[in-house]
């Protein structure tokens, strides 16, 4: 019996889907007539919900639902072919397989994650997917943690979150469990720091410390 649980975040932590991601803003921004020339600060947002990305590039909060749908028009043709997973992330979930249960906790639609995942032969090692539409809340807020450990009936006590930005350690350290952070994604290690001393190079990384940790 698996004692463990590890609920994964997937840009930045599993995957590098900036391209596809980058290209679907472009698009979204082409259909609605406008520009965003900064794409440094698209990234920079990388992990958090499509309407607040938007109204942090300057549109307004009452139109942010028509930019959300033209993003989504174009990134569900380019999200499997336009995305990677990063090196070691397969390696990574077939190793905390073997000893723990496995969640996503994400702000994409668990629609498009579950695809992703199945496109990279992985999504039947998850017990459950928490993406953007399951939740009021999304990351920092504890919402999506407790509802995929609610989902999968397992312990807090025992559950780690590994993620690459200051949201995913936010909601793990606001449903109270243990955080490991990744330096193979988006997030900053000072910023990490304030809420983890467990900060790895990667997923894999992450992974093994999780498997060998000693209460």
């Amino acid at each position: 019996m698996k004692n463990l649980t590890i609920l994964f975040d997937m840009d930045g932590t599993l995957i590098d889907s900036t391209s596809a991601i980058l290209e679907s803003f472009e698009a979204a921004a082409k259909s609605m007539g406008v520009r965003f020339a900064d794409t440094d600060k698209i990234v920079s947002l990388i992990g958090y919900p499509l309407d607040i990305i938007f109204e942090r590039l300057g549109i307004e909060a009452d139109k942010t639902d028509e930019f959300v749908h033209a993003y989504k028009n174009r990134y569900k043709t380019v999200a499997t072919q336009k995305t990677v997973l990063i090196n070691g992330a397969k390696e990574a979930v077939e190793e905390a397989h073997e000893f723990a249960r496995l969640g996503i906790v994400t702000t994409k639609t668990a629609l498009y994650t579950k695809e992703i995942l199945a496109h990279f032969g992985i999504l039947q090692l998850f017990e459950t997917v928490v993406g953007r539409e399951d939740v009021k809340n999304t990351k920092p807020h504890p919402e999506p943690v407790l509802k995929a450990l609610e989902a999968m009936n397992a312990d807090k006590n025992s559950a780690w979150i590994i993620g690459d930005t200051i949201l995913d350690m936010g909601a793990g350290a606001a449903s109270v469990i243990k955080c490991a952070a990744v330096l193979c994604g988006y997030g900053k290690k000072e910023d990490l720091a304030k809420y983890t001393d467990a900060i790895f190079k990667d997923t894999l990384e992450a992974v093994r410390h999780i498997k060998n940790f000693k209460n």
